[in-house]
């Protein structure tokens, strides 16, 4: 259990077990810094072989009124499809296209987990899809495409696919 295939994380040498509390063998990336501030975020495999995404809800991820923001259940989502994407990735990659659904609230304290499937993987892009639960009680549907973009080596202030 919890074994990902070896190609997962080819060229992720940012990759972060977790040893200690809650979240003990599940594994974050930590090169985002964007997703390491508002995390954080972790993924595992289960004994099935599907990747199980999830994050406990703390006060940072809240809105004005108390329930986790919008915003964070996107960049979740986002955190979700490349997890979820990462047997078939083999390397950087780009979301060019996310929608969701806001369908409940989530508070402090809460388990946010992300059940997701890739619908269709082929040369250049992969089709996913998710929902972000809490307990039984679905919180937000998302579906979204990553682009699979060739490895650049950093050259001044140019941008590298992630």
């Amino acid at each position: 259990m919890n074994e990902l295939p070896k190609n997962a994380f080819h060229q992720r040498p940012d990759l972060h077990v977790e040893t200690e509390g809650e979240f003990a063998g599940w594994r974050t990336w930590t090169r985002d810094s964007f997703e390491t501030h508002n995390g954080p975020f972790w993924h595992r495999m289960d004994e099935n072989g599907r990747v199980q995404c999830a994050f406990r809800v703390e006060k940072k991820h809240l809105n004005g009124m108390r329930n986790v923001h919008g915003g964070c259940f996107m960049s979740f989502a986002d955190y979700c499809l490349f997890a979820i994407a990462s047997s078939v990735l083999e390397g950087p990659g780009v979301t060019v296209s996310f929608a969701c659904e806001f369908l409940d609230a989530a508070r402090e304290g809460e388990l946010v987990e992300c059940e997701g499937e890739i619908t269709r993987a082929g040369g250049s892009l992969i089709f996913l899809r998710g929902v972000l639960k809490s307990g039984e009680r679905s919180l937000f549907t998302f579906s979204g495409t990553i682009k699979r973009v060739k490895w650049k080596k950093p050259s001044g202030t140019s941008a590298v696919a992630t």
